[in-house]
């Protein structure tokens, strides 16, 4: 086998492929054992004629496309290693010289991965982040628990005040006309939330059970969907019912109820000491953050736009998961948002280029200082993936694929190359 390589605009390739006859041939035989029952020829049972016969009847190109989908992809395989290029997209396929008795000869263009070029990534200054938990920080995490634990109860002798959550029915209308999105019923919505339209919640304050209120609002102009940007509109709204929360009397009970401490202290050092480990977690990767986004401002790359269509559905993929296991759907929280699936993709691109371009970029850094995932890391890597997933060690790596393991060295290699970055930082 022949390969050709020649270099197109923004980052695609054209390989030239030519396999000789005989691999052809080969191709040609496998097509017509796999496709022979289909053919109906005068004088012989239906799939038992001879394959000359067949390409004399049905003509010599007959089991041309199956051969070469037999071929393709082995030949397409080998190319790309020989000339060493990194795919991101399906190739296409264009055919120069096909039949029987000759080479075959096609083009794959396919776009891959763009070169780097880097600028400064050693030495960067970044500004340390400062880690301080104070007295106000715990109560406040104390609160949060509090409010997990409080009791719901329904409100009967009142009307709707800030914090309660008033479970309504509601209809949306714009010069008199209902709008796509815009109607709910049985919605639980606390009041000061902030969930809905600036403007809404504050009006249904005072409101009882069986009430009917007008609501009017105006969309921001920025607004997710453009048909609503900007438009005034008058929801009518249903009061269901009015509930409040009742929080737990904080005190060593309280303590004792929602963990393992017997005084009310004693679980303020425990929150404490959690709350500093999780603040100096998150100061690390905000420094990292920070110091990588330098790095990558600093590089130069023309990226794809197939990679960051690939990332784009990676992200919605990630995010639908996230909504279900909460509970909702992607289309439930587009209707809640009020906005069409192609306005929230759009909204996603820019970070899903900036996650493409970081990813080349640490690629690149890990390639150019020899950065490696020793057998050792990986050994450690799946050790503790096979803890996590509840798997004996050596039968989770008969789980693995190719991708898979090549996923968790990467995965490896990222993290390394970041602590590299940081290590020859200046951090001030």
């Amino acid at each position: 086998m022949n390969v050709k390589l020649e270099k197109k605009e923004k980052n695609i390739v054209e390989l030239e492929i030519e396999v000789d006859a005989g691999v052809f041939e080969e191709g040609l035989e496998k097509a017509f054992r796999k496709n022979a029952k289909r053919f109906n020829v005068p004088g012989f049972r239906k799939g038992k004629a001879p394959r000359n016969i067949v390409e004399r009847y049905y003509g010599p190109e007959v089991f041309y496309e199956d051969a070469l989908n037999e071929i393709f992809p082995k030949a397409y395989e080998e190319a790309v290693k020989e000339t060493n290029i990194f795919p991101v997209d399906r190739p296409e396929l264009d055919i120069k010289q096909i039949g029987k008795g000759q080479n075959l000869i096609f083009t794959a263009s396919v776009t891959v991965k763009p070169e780097v070029e880097l600028g400064e990534y050693k030495g960067i200054e970044i500004e340390k982040i400062e880690v301080n938990i104070t007295d106000e920080d715990v109560e406040k995490e104390i609160q949060k628990v509090a409010e997990k634990n409080a009791r719901i109860i329904t409100v009967e002798d009142r009307g709707i005040q800030e914090g309660d959550i008033a479970e309504i029915d509601f209809e949306g209308f714009i010069d008199g006309e209902p709008f796509e999105g815009g109607k709910g019923s049985d919605f639980p919505l606390e009041i000061g939330s902030g969930k809905f339209i600036k403007g809404f919640e504050e009006q249904l304050i005072g409101g009882r059970p069986g009430d009917d209120i007008e609501v009017k609002v105006t969309f921001p102009e920025d607004y997710g969907s453009e048909e609503l940007a900007g438009k005034d509109a008058v929801f009518k709204v249903i009061v269901n019912d009015v509930k409040k929360k009742e929080l737990p009397v904080i005190d060593d009970e309280f303590a004792k109820d929602v963990s393992e401490f017997d005084t009310l202290e004693e679980y303020k050092e425990d929150l404490r000491k959690k709350l500093t480990d999780a603040a100096e977690h998150r100061a690390k990767h905000e420094l990292e953050n920070k110091l990588i986004e330098k790095i990558v401002d600093n590089a130069k790359v023309e990226i794809p736009k197939v990679m960051v269509d690939k990332q784009l559905d990676a992200n919605m993929r990630e995010f639908d998961a996230s909504l279900r296991y909460q509970g909702f759907s992607l289309e439930q929280y587009l209707q809640m948002a009020q906005m069409d699936i192609d306005t929230f993709r759009e909204q996603g691109r820019e970070m899903a280029e900036k996650e493409v371009k970081t990813q080349l970029v640490l690629e690149k850094i890990s390639q150019v200082e020899n950065i490696q995932a020793s057998d050792e890391e990986f050994e450690e890597e799946v050790k503790k993936l096979s803890e996590k997933y509840q798997k004996d060690k050596e039968e989770f790596m008969k789980l693995l694929r190719d991708d898979d393991i090549e996923y968790i060295k990467s995965t490896i290699i990222a993290r390394k190359t970041i602590d590299f970055l940081v290590e020859n930082a200046k951090i001030e």
